[in-house]
């Protein structure tokens, strides 16, 4: 679970705690992760840093597939990855909101 940079244990609890309050955003269906999905991944991340995505079982990946896939594809950090539901945490170029510890 790495992108550009490694997040300490420390740095991921801390994005681990502020996801819990978050909705998923997005989710992966049957129609998997498409070039049109990567991109929309990439804006949120650099908006909001912090993108909880939920896996639907009619995907054909699991949580952990997805993650590892959109990792690679936008230089996000995974953050968690639980049952259907994975955190990536990417710092934003433009406007950076979160400050890790």
């Amino acid at each position: 679970m790495k992108g550009d940079m490694m997040l300490t244990s420390k740095q991921r609890s801390y994005l681990r705690s502020i996801a819990n309050s978050h909705d998923s955003i997005f989710q992966i269906g049957k129609g998997g992760i498409t070039p049109a999905f990567v991109r929309q991944v990439d804006e949120a991340l650099e908006a909001r840093e912090l993108v909880k995505i939920h896996v639907l079982e009619s995907a054909g990946l699991t949580a952990r597939e997805a993650c590892d896939e959109l990792i690679a594809k936008t230089g996000a950090d995974g953050v968690q990855v639980i049952g259907n539901r994975f955190v990536i945490y990417r710092k934003s170029r433009e406007n950076p909101r979160i400050t890790l510890p």
